[in-house]
Parts: C-alpha cells; sequence; structure tokens
C-alpha cells in the first residue's frame, strides 16, 4: 500500500486531533509527497507545526496546514484540488455535549460529511475514508444518531461517485480509541494524579478497547480493500468500565471510586455491526466488511425473488466478543504512548 502513497498527497480533515497526530507518526517518515492538515483551530495547528520542526526536522515540510471547517463548504472546496486521498477524522465526537447541541452535531457530522464529499468528487479525488463509530449502530443519542446519519451521506455519495465512474468513497467504524481526546483513560489518570476518587458511570458497562495504530490499521486495510460504499470493521476486544478503572488505578494507585451514574445517551453496551448489517457482512480475519447495499428503488424485482430474511441471529457487540479481564486490560492499556509516557512521568497538558 507504501506504493499508493509514494508521491501522492493525503488530506486529513481534523487533523489537528489524536488521530491526525498518529497517522503523521505512521506516514511522515516515508516517501508520500504531501500531507494536508485541515481543521478549524489554528493554535493546535501551530503547536504542531512547531512539533513537527522540532521532531522531524527533514519531512516536517511535506505537511501543510489549512485553516477551514468542514462545514464551510467554500473552505473545505479550496483546500482540495491536488489532493489524491482524504482520510475524514472531523467530528463532534462527546456524547453529552451532543445531547445539549444537537443541531452542531448534525452541522459538522451530516453536512461537513456532505461537503467534504462534494469538494472531493469535484476536485477527482481517487479515495476517502471516512470515520464513524459504534455508537452509529442502534443509536440512541445524538451523537450516535448524526453519525448514523452521516454514514448514510457517505453511502449516496458512493454510490453517485461509483456511477460517474470517479472517486471510491468508503466508511470506518470502530469502538472506543483508548486515550484519544476526551476519553476516558486521561480522565482516570488525572484524577489519580490529584490525589481525587475516580469517577464511574456504571461499572457493568462495557466498552470496545483499541489503540491509536489500530484505528490508523483499519482506515489503512480500508483504503486497500474497499469497494464503493463498504464499511470497515475492525474485531475488537472490550472490558467493562469496573475493569478498565481497576486497570488504570493497578498502574497509578488507588485513590477510590465514586459511582455517579450514566451520563446523558449513553448506553450499557456498544454495537459495531447491526443484525441486519451482518447479513451483508464478509470475514476478513481481523475485519468485518459489510457490502453497500446496491439496490434501485424498483423494488418489484426483489419482491419476485423472494428474499426474505433480514437479519441475523445476533449483532456484534461489546457484551458478545471477547471480554478481557484486569490484567489483560492492564496489557491492552499498555500499547498506548500515552499510558506509557505518564508512568514515564512525562506529563501530558
Amino acid at each position: 500500500m507504501e506504493d499508493a502513497f509514494c508521491g501522492a498527497t493525503l488530506m486529513i480533515t481534523g487533523g489537528t486531533g489524536s488521530f491526525g497526530n498518529t497517522v503523521l507518526k505512521h506516514f511522515l517518515e516515508t516517501d508520500i509527497g504531501e500531507i494536508r492538515i485541515f481543521s478549524r483551530d489554528e493554535k493546535k495547528q501551530d503547536d504542531m507545526r512547531h512539533q513537527l520542526q522540532a521532531l522531524h526536522p527533514n519531512t516536517a515540510h511535506k505537511v501543510k496546514f489549512y485553516v477551514g471547517d468542514v462545514r464551510d463548504p467554500q473552505s473545505i472546496a479550496d483546500a482540495m484540488p491536488g489532493v489524491d486521498y482524504v482520510f475524514h477524522a472531523a467530528a463532534l465526537k462527546q456524547v453529552p455535549s451532543c445531547e445539549f447541541f444537537p443541531m452542531q452535531a448534525f452541522k459538522t457530522n451530516v453536512e461537513g460529511t456532505d461537503n467534504m464529499l462534494h469538494a472531493a468528487i469535484n476536485a477527482g479525488v481517487k479515495r476517502v475514508v471516512c470515520l464513524s463509530t459504534d455508537k452509529a449502530a442502534y443509536p440512541i443519542n445524538a451523537m450516535g444518531i448524526s453519525k448514523a446519519m452521516m454514514e448514510h451521506v457517505i453511502y449516496a455519495n458512493a454510490r453517485v461517485a461509483a456511477e460517474r465512474g470517479g472517486t471510491v468513497i468508503c466508511c470506518t467504524r470502530y469502538g472506543n480509541v483508548m486515550c484519544s481526546r476526551g476519553s476516558v483513560i486521561p480522565l482516570f489518570i488525572d484524577q489519580i494524579h490529584a490525589g481525587n476518587p475516580i469517577t464511574i458511570t456504571d461499572p457493568n458497562m462495557t466498552r470496545f478497547l483499541m489503540n491509536l495504530d489500530e484505528a490508523v490499521d483499519l482506515v489503512r486495510f480500508a483504503f486497500q480493500h474497499a469497494n464503493p460504499g463498504d464499511l470497515f470493521i475492525q474485531k475488537a476486544d472490550a472490558s467493562t468500565i469496573g475493569d478498565l478503572a481497576k486497570a488504570v488505578q493497578q498502574l497509578f494507585g488507588d485513590t477510590g471510586t465514586n459511582i455517579i451514574g450514566t451520563r446523558h445517551g449513553e448506553k450499557l453496551y456498544e454495537t459495531l455491526m447491526t443484525k441486519e448489517e451482518r447479513l451483508r457482512s464478509e470475514d476478513m480475519g481481523d475485519y468485518f466488511r459489510i457490502t453497500a447495499d446496491n439496490r434501485d428503488l424498483n423494488y418489484d424485482k426483489y419482491f419476485v425473488k423472494g428474499n426474505v430474511q433480514t437479519m441475523a441471529d445476533e449483532a456484534y457487540t461489546s457484551h458478545n466478543t471477547k471480554r478481557l479481564d484486569v490484567e489483560q486490560t492492564v496489557r491492552k492499556i499498555m500499547t498506548t504512548d500515552y499510558v506509557k509516557e505518564e508512568l514515564a512521568g512525562i506529563r501530558h497538558i
């Protein structure tokens, strides 16, 4: 796959976030031609620029910064010419804040994605990989609903682009990325460093666990194997929130726990693949591919064929995937740079 990126221009929307930083770690020292960071926070762009100049003096020039917002069609269209590939990570991701400001989630996650895809198609981009979330499957909160709608916008645009013989658009869906911005492990560590009890919503709640490198691996796999409108899911382990808290305390110290109850819009467990999607899924080893539903609106011919099966026996959830115990969870969270650096005394601000 590295050959595909040789001399190519890659754009990462929302590129100053955790995912964008990890992509740079994977790609900056390769033969890639240019990486465009598109985001709305010029302070984070400036911080990233200085960090790259310090750590990668010989390759930092490959990274170009574009201040803009996916909500603004003109700003994303202006940044798109010359781009070969797009990784679309720009999103509002916080479940409680999206509950209180659902239209903000809609404007970024749905309209912003549509703006980006139209810009990519019009600019002749070869491939676009969009990032979604387990909360889009059977969504019960505003963030998940906006991401579910985003996925449908992706599939609709993928169909149009494929009919024109142009941009290949696909989607990835994954669970909690450990130590990404706003996630729970950094919160637990900060609470322990402050000498405070850590706050747990529901000890029996289960969540998928993957690290940022695995998230990038999923996007790379989708890039390699996608047909228009495909959805890719990485198989992932899970743990209870209670065991995750114990694992963090085992590494950083036990300051006690407070059970605070479920926050706005939270589920007891997460679903990565619905029963309905499982019927269209292909097991590719470490990943599932869910093929696009490419039927048109002429339903008569499908009725004649008599395809009446509509769902599989079970969904793929954080309750029925491999469950890690506390010791296994410790080993899992130790795969993250964030935890390693915190244990080494390198504090994150």
